[in-house]
């Protein structure tokens, strides 16, 4: 039962890297969405939930946000940036939300 944890462990760390090398050109933040999806496989596993899937916000959407579980933040850059959340639903389901936010520019030097 342990190996099995392992290799499915391992076969959704394979499958978030795939996804997400597709997803943006901005590597530091790819990198820091690579983390971020192996920290919440392993913590939904820990918590017996189902692995957020990572969906695009659109404008309007309705969000049911219990708790915020993690927070990828935005590159420091002028101009607009992904950024991401993961939380917990009314239902105890983890969700993880990518959106482009307005970079900060004093922190990039600009």
């Amino acid at each position: 039962m342990k190996s099995f944890k392992v290799l499915f462990i391992a076969a959704i760390f394979a499958y978030s890297s795939t996804i997400l090398a597709e997803s943006s050109g901005d590597d530091a933040f790819d990198k820091k969405m690579l983390d971020n999806s192996v920290a919440m496989d392993l913590y939904a596993a820990s918590k017996g939930k189902i692995a957020p899937i990572v969906r695009q916000y659109n404008y309007g959407m309705k969000i049911d946000m219990v708790k915020v579980v993690s927070v990828v933040k935005a590159a420091k850059a002028c101009g607009p940036t992904p950024a991401a959340m993961t939380y917990e639903d009314s239902q105890g389901e983890l969700n993880t939300l990518r959106y482009m936010v307005y970079g900060d520019c004093k922190a990039h030097g600009g």
